[in-house]
Parts: structure tokens; C-alpha cells; sequence
């Protein structure tokens, strides 16, 4: 069946260097158990994704191990935080492809077959192959969940947004790094009619989804 709306479920960095308390953003002051927090809903629509057919797409920011890919001004910018990229934490390597934290939580593990897209930056699309693999797919509409709302959530909306794409912020599916930047960063979303797309609850999410299950089966 041709899909005009065909959805893609865009499962934003939730990794131990975001989620674990030995990780990148403990590191840097954040409160990890708030961005873990999220991952119980996420895995609802994870599953709920499957069933329905719909491709499940993760993404994982870190750099090469030279951090030939991370720009002066990033690196700058950890160090102030308190974590530099790089350096060495519980976990490895703070944000370095490869190392323990750079891993998606257990929880959330991609299933075999899934795409894990790399990133060096905030957003899903800066120096990755995502819209590649989204075309081939022929996706026009992304759920989006993960951390944090206000950085790389967002970052990678507006991106998807510029793109064409049609988009849904799943909010009880997102956590931002502190608890008053939640709301404002989700009610940007909606201004002028819905500019950065839709917000909607988990609920409603995976309703849709298993609506798109119960066609996705009578085909």
C-alpha cells in the first residue's frame, strides 16, 4: 500500500553518555535521571513502532576517536561544562564513537536490522547520511523523541522542518536538561499555526501508530 505519510519513529541520543550517571552529561552538572526518565515512554512507541511496520531510527552523538570532527568552538564549550569531549570518565572517553558511553542505553537497544545514525553535531542531519536514509524509505513525517528537548531535539526539528518533513515532538517522550526549559522549548513548536510541526502525547502517538498497525496488517 503507497503511504503518502509514510512515518519514521527518530529516537534522538539516548545514550549512557546522556542517561547514566558515570556519562558526559553528569558530568557537565545535568540531571540524568531526568533525561532517563523519558526512556519507559520511548520504549512504548519503540514497540508499538514495530508492530506497526514503521522503521525505527537512532541517533548517537559523539565524535571520532581524533575528534577530527568536532569543531574548536564545541570542544571549547565542554570544556567550560566541565566534561570536555575526549577526555576520560567511567565510561570512556567522554562523547568519542566507540566507547561504553557513546552506547544506547540498554533499555532502548536497537533490534537487529535498525539504523544507528552517527553525528558529530546537534542536529540528526548536520554531517550524517539521515536524509539519504529517509528518502529511500520515502518517509515524509518523523515522531521525535529523546534529549535533550532544547539542544538536540530541537536542533534536529528544525532541520527536519527546513527539509519538508512533517513533524510530531512526542512531549512525554523528550526530556530537556532542566525542568523549566521543557515547556517554552515545546511551546515554540506551535507558533503560527504549528511552524516547527506538532506536539502531541505518547498516548496519542500510539494510537496512531496502532491504527497504521491495523492497516500495515490488511495489506
Amino acid at each position: 500500500m503507497h503511504d503518502p505519510l509514510r512515518t519514521a519513529l527518530l529516537v534522538i541520543d539516548m545514550q549512557r553518555d546522556f542517561c547514566d550517571p558515570a556519562g558526559y552529561a553528569a558530568q557537565a552538572g545535568l540531571d540524568v535521571a531526568r533525561l532517563a526518565s523519558v526512556s519507559a515512554n520511548i520504549a512504548r512507541l519503540i514497540a508499538a513502532a514495530r508492530d506497526a511496520g514503521t522503521p525505527v531510527i537512532y541517533t548517537r552523538e559523539g565524535h571520532l576517536p581524533d575528534l577530527s570532527d568536532c569543531t574548536p568552538a564545541k570542544l571549547q564549550r565542554s570544556r567550560a561544562a566541565g566534561a570536555e569531549i575526549g577526555s576520560r570518565g567511567p565510561l570512556g572517553r567522554l562523547l568519542v564513537r566507540g566507547e561504553p558511553g557513546h552506547g544506547i542505553i540498554d533499555a532502548l537497544r536497537p533490534a537487529p536490522g535498525e539504523i544507528v545514525i552517527d553525528k558529530p553535531g546537534y542536529g540528526a542531519f548536520y554531517r550524517t547520511g539521515l536524509q539519504t536514509v529517509l528518502e529511500r524509505m520515502g518517509v515524509a513525517r518523523l515522531l521525535l523523541c529523546g534529549v535533550t528537548t532544547e539542544v538536540c531535539v530541537h536542533s534536529t526539528l528544525r532541520e527536519a522542518v527546513d527539509r519538508g518533513y512533517d513533524c510530531i515532538t512526542v512531549a512525554d517522550a523528550c526530556a530537556a536538561s532542566e525542568p523549566a526549559l521543557q515547556q517554552p522549548a515545546l511551546a515554540m513548536i506551535a507558533v503560527e499555526g504549528g511552524i516547527l510541526g506538532t506536539v502531541a502525547g505518547s498516548a496519542h502517538c500510539l494510537a496512531m501508530l496502532a491504527e497504521r498497525e491495523a492497516a500495515w496488517e490488511a495489506t
